[in-house]
């Protein structure tokens, strides 16, 4: 089978697609035949030598964390799943290893693919799905008439977090380039904001929680924007922002929380369900498996509406 690994750290020039033989699923786990892969910053930041002290060092590695695919056979005592179900999962979001013809999972990382999604659109979901639910949900654990400010709002999680907040009963300001303001206004956005006509930090407005998935705006330039008791979430887990985030929480109201993913096969079948119902999936841009360093290089400059999905045939 094809599967993308890396023997060093670097940019995409560091991925290489190998021949590797499938692996064989033990007692507890299920054996997937990859449809689809979904591109996700956070892969970039792990090959790029960014989280090192989370992924390791030892070589090789390999790539792809979300995917979508059919069910090929189950070991022993897997017994949830059966061949030929279409399911959607992600994999260990350090380790990776879904950008490969087959994957190896146990039962809990996967659930049923939406029966209205293509393979394309479940593969975007799992990663930024989990991560806006839990940002939504558990971070921010936003609520009825709460004042929202999504900033980045077009990205993979913007695109649920926006989503999600509005289905709390949030008021919801999503900040976005000028090309996602309609699609932001689409999702239900109360107020859409265009950061390159309007500087957000110059708002009047206070907000219950700032969610800031650019990870370009600080918490020192985010509490001008927050209530006395609000909350700042940020996904750039780096090890200085979760010590301070620790130590601020002790004693400032204005909370810095950190978000980190956790798998939740719950959650994963939440968010089938929600798609089913009208959840709406965006799809920026697909590409084959032989076309995967020009997938990283072109999704890691970002400016793109939605998730990028490597297919493979």
């Amino acid at each position: 089978m094809r599967k993308v690994i890396y023997k060093q750290f670097g940019d995409e020039s560091v991925l290489e697609l190998v021949e590797q033989a499938v692996p064989t699923p033990k007692q507890n786990q299920v054996l997937i035949r990859v449809k689809a892969v979904s591109i996700n910053p956070l892969d970039w930041k792990v090959y790029g030598g960014e989280m090192k002290l989370m992924s390791g060092s030892k070589f090789p590695k390999a790539v792809g964390i979300d995917f979508a695919g059919v069910v090929e056979s189950s070991g022993s005592l897997a017994t949830r799943y059966k061949a030929g179900d279409e399911v959607l999962g992600l994999l260990d979001v350090f380790k990776g290893g879904a950008l490969a013809d087959y994957v190896v999972v146990q039962e809990t990382d996967i659930a049923l693919k939406p029966g209205n999604s293509s393979f394309e659109e479940a593969a975007a979901l799992p990663l930024t799905g989990l991560s806006a639910l839990q940002i939504i949900d558990k971070l921010a654990a936003v609520g009825k008439n709460q004042e929202v400010l999504i900033n980045g709002a077009t990205g993979g999680i913007g695109v649920f977090a926006v989503q999600l907040a509005k289905k709390r009963g949030a008021i919801v300001t999503a900040v976005v380039g000028t090309e996602g303001v309609a699609q932001a206004k689409q999702w239900g956005a109360d107020t859409v904001l265009d950061y390159t006509r309007q500087d957000i930090q110059r708002l009047d407005q206070r907000f219950d929680a700032v969610i800031d998935l650019s990870t370009k705006l600080s918490f020192k330039a985010a509490k001008k924007l927050m209530k006395s008791r609000a909350v700042f979430i940020t996904t750039l887990a780096a090890p200085v922002t979760l010590v301070r985030s620790f130590f601020n929480n002790l004693f400032s109201s204005r909370k810095l929380k950190v978000l980190i993913v956790k798998p939740s096969a719950e959650g994963l079948q939440t968010l089938a369900k929600l798609a089913e119902k009208d959840l709406q999936i965006v799809l920026a841009k697909t590409y084959s498996i032989n076309q995967v360093r020009e997938a990283y290089r072109e999704t890691s400059r970002g400016r793109t509406i939605g998730k990028s999905v490597i297919v493979l045939d």
